[in-house]
């Protein structure tokens, strides 16, 4: 026995139009909506309708209207995936260069530094060469301290010059703008703004 023909399953002829294909689909589920099994084949029936204006639709030999879509035909490209952002990166130059201490290579510079800045603090006044001589040891220091990362002695010399000059020029320009400050010399508040730009410096470059 033959399968029935989907189209006279609707009530349709296979020249139907879209909108008489829908109607006659919906006419016929009103009518047999108590009637599961006859729901089913009506369904059955429309689904086979479509499947064969598909088939015709690629063939070349019917123009399926554009309200009408089918999934296996939808050939919009499917909505590009949001890209994650990329948190803004340093120059291969500048990244290069900065390091990420570790706790104890912080504590080890932060003590060294702690001890040069208070005897910078309490230095006496004169001709200043407890100042100077406090400036060589944290240069010194911050040359150890370079020097120990990656055993390149010529940029550690670098690095802790353009550190001491550095603190150097901000220490000067900060004595220049702030009010005088009670048994804090000028020169000292200098040394120790240097001094805070070499531990730094010993810290966060390599």
């Amino acid at each position: 026995m033959s399968n029935p023909n989907p189209y006279e399953q609707l009530g349709v002829t296979e020249d139907a139009s879209f909108d008489e294909i829908q109607s006659a689909r919906n006419r016929l589920l009103q009518e047999h909506q108590t009637d599961r099994q006859r729901v089913e084949a009506v369904e059955m029936a429309y689904d086979a309708v479509l499947m064969d204006r598909l088939r015709l639709r690629q063939e070349g030999r019917i123009k399926v209207p554009d309200r009408i879509r089918f999934a296996e035909q939808d050939d919009r490209p499917a909505p590009a995936a949001p890209q994650p952002t990329q948190p803004p990166q340093l120059p291969n130059w500048l990244a290069g260069s900065i390091d990420q201490p570790s706790r104890t290579d912080w504590l080890q510079s932060a003590c060294t530094f702690t001890v040069l800045i208070v005897l910078g603090a309490l230095s006496p006044g004169g001709d200043g060469s407890s100042l100077q001589l406090v400036l060589a040891i944290g240069a010194g220091a911050s040359l150890f301290f370079l020097n120990r990362k990656e055993r390149r002695f010529g940029r550690a010399v670098l690095l802790t010059v353009l550190g001491l000059i550095v603190g150097l020029v901000i220490g000067s320009a900060i004595a220049s703008l702030v009010p005088p400050i009670p048994q804090l010399r000028t020169e000292q508040l200098t040394a120790l703004v240097t001094l805070v730009v070499l531990w730094l410096t010993s810290c966060l470059l390599r």
